[in-house]
């Protein structure tokens, strides 16, 4: 195996891709039924589709729906799996993304960092105390008026420049590796119309984690749900007997599921209830929910639970007063990787030769490859290096990153 050394140089090329990327606003909409959810998605699905035409990747396309796939051609005679590499290039929907201006901070003393001078915007290296891992490192930040978006552009410019290494240095001997990018994955249908078999890969690793050396191949399973509750609006002078207030109904509707089993009051392997939208007035409201559980059986409860609770409301105050949609979003991918924990060592590895201890955990969340390991892809998730994604407090260690294309190029030269 060669020994990776990324000099100034491999430094500069992915700070600037990252920068580059995360400045193209590219947000996705729940709300939205097209693909991409947004057309400013298309902005960045393009350049990535540009850009890997101009660093020589082959078999560079990009679909009616966004998605952008590319291959490095196998630099050797043997015969070795297909392996791939996927983020997603949408930023969440849960905080502004547009007008992203990163502050860098070049050997972080450990101390806070005075974001925004203006607004007095700070974070507090007490209230984060993640922050003081990376002292002495290249910290970059928000300035406190949108989220970063490294969720998960960080996890594309790490592909990107392991991809422009990887052909810039052809003694590291490697299979074919195919790349893809995908649009909408912050609203749960990134993998919606990802074409497995085009894409070619027999396993494939999405670079969409956290902290350095995080390594997941569980995670939540996951659902939405959508209540909508019709009220009565009547004159408030002349209403006794007959107002139904919807905004009063949704509130004793939201106090009726378990208020310990929220994200706030969960970890570990709890699941919850997530408030994420509330909308309404007299005659109308409507809550958007978000259903996780890492167990299945727990899974089915909880919707089972929710959907009990709007019956509740119904048998209250009158058959339809309440209504409620649950979709899938996506699975638990534990199970798919029965039989086939080699493609989880291989990562394991990648990351201790690069000098990085491994953090073998279950997802508090969900990615793409939950998606994609039940459509036949097997795909863990591997760091991008961010912190506190979707909100202004958003970082991460520029030394991360790099030590994600690190392991990026030690996957693809150690499979055999």
């Amino acid at each position: 195996m060669v020994n990776i050394q990324l000099d100034g140089i491999w430094r500069e090329k992915l700070l600037n891709r990252f920068i580059t990327y995360i400045k193209i606003f590219s947000t996705s909409d729940a709300e939205s039924e097209t693909t991409p959810s947004t057309e400013r998605q298309w902005d960045i699905a393009n350049y990535l589709y540009k850009e890997l035409q101009v660093l020589g990747l082959e078999d560079v396309s990009i679909d009616e729906k966004g998605y952008v796939f590319g291959f490095i051609p196998s630099n050797q005679e043997e015969k070795v799996p297909q392996v791939g590499f996927i983020a997603h290039y949408d930023s969440s929907p849960d905080f502004n993304g547009e007008n992203v201006n990163p502050q860098i901070w070049e050997n972080y003393d450990g101390g806070d960092l005075l974001l925004n001078k203006e607004t007095g915007f700070t974070l507090s290296s007490t209230k984060f105390e993640s922050l003081k891992k990376y002292i002495g490192q290249t910290i970059i930040t928000t300035d406190g008026t949108t989220l970063l978006s490294a969720d998960d552009k960080a996890g594309v410019a790490e592909i990107v420049t392991a991809a422009e290494f990887l052909l810039a240095n052809p003694q590291i001997k490697h299979g074919r590796i195919s790349i893809g990018f995908n649009p909408d994955e912050e609203i749960g249908r990134g993998a919606h119309h990802f074409d497995v078999e085009k894409f070619g890969a027999e396993w494939a690793y999405t670079m969409d984690g956290g902290e350095i050396g995080e390594l997941e191949y569980e995670n939540f399973n996951a659902a939405g749900a959508v209540v909508k509750i019709h009220g009565l609006s009547v004159h408030p002078g002349y209403s006794y007997g007959k107002m139904l207030n919807a905004g009063l109904v949704a509130s004793e509707f939201i106090q009726s599921l378990p208020a310990n089993e929220t994200p706030a009051t969960t970890k570990g392997f709890e699941g919850f209830f997530h408030l994420t939208d509330f909308e309404g007035d007299v005659s109308e409201a409507k809550l958007q929910y978000i259903i996780r559980d890492h167990d299945d059986q727990k899974f089915e409860d909880r919707k089972k639970l929710i959907a009990e609770k709007v019956e509740a409301i119904n048998q209250k105050y009158g058959e339809k007063t309440a209504e409620i949609e649950i979709k899938q979003q996506y699975l638990n991918m534990k199970k798919q990787f029965e039989g086939k924990m080699h493609i989880v060592d291989i990562a394991e590895q990648a990351m201790k030769d690069s000098g990085i201890e491994p953090k073998i955990k279950a997802i508090r969340g969900g990615t793409d490859g939950a998606q994609l390991s039940y459509m036949g892809l097997p795909c863990p998730n591997i760091f991008a290096g961010g912190h506190n994604f979707h909100g202004p407090y958003e970082f991460v260690p520029l030394e991360s990153m790099l030590a994600a294309v690190k392991v990026i190029v030690n996957i693809a030269q150690s499979v055999k």
